[in-house]
């Protein structure tokens, strides 16, 4: 097993369907102990529900829009974990008009919302754990094509993982001292709660499915694994990379 003796977060998961869950899920089996976090008390309820009856699971509470909940975050960790070995940030949210319509129409407090909760909350959580963070930690967090391409229909969200995905350099060049890396997944459309809020999803997903080099679809399980391989030591020396999971779609031109 990839992750036995290891332990880590991962923030935050919705549902079953979730990306974060995914990756939670096969960490465990790996070996891992994983705490899964909820961003509210109804969330954290599906989570436990999720874990319920599981080995080598812990849950908690964090909103990654509340600083004290962020710090006591760390506080539990240090508590109940000593030292992580990984952390999974799954967050990502846009207002629903500013993911309609053109992008010039975002609206101001909608630009703040979707970079605050989507790109700054990394900053900010790894901030609060970097103290719990072992040495040769791994820090993962998911992006999408968008934050490279003018994708119809995700708007504001683009430029958040734009943030994002430059903010994974500018902390691996920080916490890399340590030898810990951090690295960006990012999977194709999938179909997720997240997801659902961009208009047009199911024919973006067929679309990518039929036009990948690869011709055969993938989802949750093949993130899955790909994160697993990052948070492993099979990842030691890689860090401040964006690696693509959708069948090689980001490759095509037209």
């Amino acid at each position: 097993m990839l992750l036995e003796g290891k332990s880590g977060l991962v923030l935050n998961v919705t549902n079953k369907n979730s990306i974060g869950w995914a990756i939670a899920d096969l960490a465990n089996r790996h070996g891992a102990t994983v705490g899964v976090g909820g961003q509210n008390e109804r969330m954290l309820e599906g989570v436990r529900k999720l874990v319920e009856g599981r080995e080598r699971f812990k849950t908690h509470q964090v909103d990654f829009q509340d600083d004290l909940e962020i710090d006591q975050l760390a506080e539990q960790v240090a508590a109940e974990y000593g030292k992580i070995d990984f952390l999974v940030h799954s967050a990502a949210f846009a207002n629903r008009d500013d993911l309609a319509g053109r992008f010039i129409d975002t609206s101001r407090e909608g630009f703040k919302l979707a970079l605050e909760v989507s790109a700054y909350s990394l900053v900010r959580v790894c901030r609060a754990l970097e103290p719990v963070l072992a040495d040769d930690a791994s820090v993962l967090t998911l992006s999408y094509l968008g934050s490279v391409r003018a994708v119809g229909n995700y708007n504001v969200m683009g430029v958040a993982k734009a943030a994002l995905e430059s903010s994974v350099r500018y902390l691996a060049v920080d916490l890399g001292v340590r030898g810990i890396r951090v690295n960006t997944l990012s999977p194709g459309p999938i179909n997720t709660v997240a997801a659902r809020g961009v208009k047009g999803l199911a024919e973006m997903i067929e679309t990518v499915h039929q036009r990948a080099p690869l011709k055969r679809r993938f989802g949750q399980e093949e993130v899955a694994g790909a994160a697993v391989y990052l948070i492993s030591d099979l990842g030691r020396g890689v860090t401040g990379q964006v690696i693509y999971v959708d069948s090689g779609y980001n490759i095509l031109g037209f």
